[in-house]
């Protein structure tokens, strides 16, 4: 199992506690559902976790 340093709630987490956390290695991110810790997490390389933080600001998936 990877080890993440940190876990951090997101910024955009609603009060309706649909919420997701991620954490970070050297190489990798990590994404959970804050609510749902024990089903695990899946990761995404550096490059992957920027292309989809890019795709969300330019707004892509609205």
């Amino acid at each position: 199992m990877i080890e993440f340093t940190t876990w951090r709630k997101s910024s955009r987490s609603s009060a309706s506690g649909n919420c997701v956390e991620v954490g970070f290695t050297a190489d990798l991110t990590g994404v959970r559902d804050t609510k749902n810790r024990q089903a695990g997490y899946f990761t995404a390389t550096r490059q992957q976790w920027t292309a989809f933080l890019d795709a969300v600001k330019t707004g892509r998936f609205e």
